[in-house]
């Protein structure tokens, strides 16, 4: 098929009904709001106190959020829940008719925490240049797949995913909205070295949910009491963010939740339920050879 007749198949597939389209950013496929105001969000200023939670789309970044807010308020759970999440902490490329992140940050006092789903290469440079602590959390490639799938059925704004076979093959081709799996979690693995970046796994910190918050309260810079962290590890378990109305999206006019709740099940190894044996097969052949010149490794099952 010629690039043309491609990119025309793709347009048309992510022209349906209400669901936004999808533009290209530097080859990165983002939302077509996102790409109109693409200077603006380039140009925006960061400041040295900010703190940037990123990550792929559906690898934690919501549970990620609430353990930073939750830090950052010495475990006070009536603060964290004073606004939504997406106002708590904006997301700075999201831009639709209710919403523009970049203006949402920009009234924002300091210090302020924000959210992105950006790759490396798209970061707006003050980030780099203010030295910002970033926290990055990536989750195996399998659950990823199979959560973003789940998401995109339920989320009226973004594309249609189609079925879940065509799915597959979009996400390990890297298609999709935000670019490649690959090259979001090996470039933010990379950029570890240079800034001032702490890279959390998803499976980790459901393992493990005391040590890596743990972790992200030392990053912050802030020392709180075992009562204050066993709070902050029941506060943000799976099972109270999903009935709380701040985290769990029930907020958000463009997600049906009676299509797939936003926080379906927050497991490892879900993925099994969805793979047929040829699709894990090739999954497995195209990361063996995608990752074979990182060091980085994720944990497939519990």
């Amino acid at each position: 098929m010629s690039q043309e007749k491609e990119k025309e198949t793709m347009e048309l597939k992510w022209n349906l009904m209400d669901r936004e389209t999808a533009s290209q950013v530097r080859g990165i496929a983002l939302f077509k709001s996102t790409c109109d105001y693409w200077n603006k969000i380039w140009d925006f200023q960061a400041k040295p106190d900010d703190v940037l939670i990123s990550s792929y789309p559906k690898a934690g970044t919501t549970w990620l959020q609430e353990i930073v807010d939750m830090i950052h308020n010495d475990g006070d759970v009536e603060k964290t829940r004073r606004a939504p999440i997406n106002i708590r902490m904006p997301f700075i490329e999201r831009i639709n008719s209710r919403y523009v992140g970049l203006d949402q940050a920009n009234a924002m006092p300091s210090p302020r925490f924000l959210k992105t789903h950006l790759p490396v290469q798209l970061l707006p440079p003050s980030f780099w240049k203010e030295n910002c602590k970033i926290i990055y959390v990536a989750r195996n490639i399998k659950d990823n797949m199979v959560s973003y799938f789940h998401f995109q059925r339920m989320h009226k704004g973004f594309p249609d995913p189609g079925s879940w076979e065509e799915y597959f093959e979009t996400f390990l081709e890297g298609k999709g909205l935000w670019g490649s799996w690959y090259d979001h979690v090996k470039r933010w693995w990379e950029a570890k070295d240079t800034y001032p970046i702490l890279y959390l796994f998803y499976e980790d910190i459901k393992k493990h949910p005391r040590r890596e918050i743990e972790k992200v309260m030392e990053f912050l810079g802030k020392n709180l009491d075992e009562k204050v962290l066993d709070k902050i590890v029941y506060y943000t378990s799976f099972n109270v963010m999903k009935n709380n109305p701040m985290s769990n999206y029930t907020f958000e006019p463009l997600m049906n939740h009676s299509v797939s709740p936003f926080m379906r099940k927050g497991v490892i190894g879900d993925w099994k339920t969805h793979f047929t044996v040829a699709q894990n097969e090739r999954c497995n052949e195209d990361y063996r050879e995608k990752m074979a010149d990182t060091m980085l490794s994720f944990s497939m099952e519990y």
